[in-house]
């Protein structure tokens, strides 16, 4: 029978607002175009399908994650807390994905509600992409082991390493040790902000105490929010340190100049 483009166009604007419209393109797909768009000023290109049984199905053709690709690694939202956190938004929106492509099915009569719940769930998933830039704790230390396991062998990596050599040494935890090319191993430490780098300050003055044989490496969110004091501090007692985990290539650069 076919979506009725007119009657289904009046009755989304009498539900939501006069701005939506149903294009219909030149291979024959019909997009309902809405206020709800991109950062890039892009509209959600939301298209419309009859489904077998007379409802309507909603999708984004893949278009989400197409935009979250330009600037980042889509493997990252398969796994982890983004993966999680994008598990929670399809369960909470009742959006599907199918391999990328997000969509919704519904009946005519709960349309409006639909597109607007679609919309809604299309904005918190392309909201993930902040992620990447607030660098929030779970997050970052996830991105760090992944970042340190793409340059040696996962194998090599101890996590929340413990230096046996101090007294009260579990309260002192280094967050990944790797064996280094001259016995010494590399302390890796990861600053998402000021209270870690405090920590860190803390556990490598600890070490130096102990005299402790060690390299290390400080690894930042971002080395410009943290406080200068705070970072004086820190600078005095470590080793090399990479201003942002986006460079990659410095950090590869530092890691396999000290590991084995």
């Amino acid at each position: 029978m076919g979506i009725d483009i007119t009657h289904t166009q009046d009755l989304l604007k009498s539900h939501l607002c006069s701005q939506v419209r149903i294009v219909e393109r030149r291979n024959g797909k019909l997009v309902l175009e809405t206020p709800f768009s991109y950062p890039d000023g892009d509209r959600y290109p939301i298209f419309l399908h009859e489904t077998a049984t007379g409802g309507i199905r909603l999708s984004d053709g893949g278009h989400t994650f197409m935009h979250l690709s330009y600037e980042n690694e889509m493997e990252t939202f398969r796994r982890g807390t983004r993966e999680r956190l994008l598990e929670q938004i399809l369960g909470e929106t009742g959006l599907r994905d199918e391999d990328g492509e997000f969509s919704l099915e519904t009946s005519l009569d709960g349309l409006a509600e639909a597109v607007f719940r679609f919309g809604q769930g299309l904005t918190k998933i392309y909201d993930l992409v902040f992620l990447n830039r607030a660098r929030v704790t779970a997050t970052f230390y996830e991105d760090l082991f992944s970042a340190l396991a793409a340059i040696v062998t996962p194998d090599a990596i101890a996590r929340d390493f413990v230096e046996s050599g101090m007294d009260g040494a579990e309260d002192y935890p280094i967050d990944y040790r790797i064996p280094g090319k001259n016995g010494d191993p590399l302390f890796v430490f990861g600053v998402p902000g000021r209270d870690k780098a405090r920590l860190a300050t803390i556990i490598l003055e600890r070490l130096l105490r102990y005299k402790v044989a060690f390299d290390s490496l400080l690894v930042f969110a971002d080395q410009t929010e943290i406080p200068r004091r705070d970072l004086a501090r820190l600078t005095n007692v470590g080793g090399e340190m990479v201003s942002s985990l986006d460079a990659q290539e410095d950090l590869s650069r530092k890691i396999l100049r000290k590991v084995a």
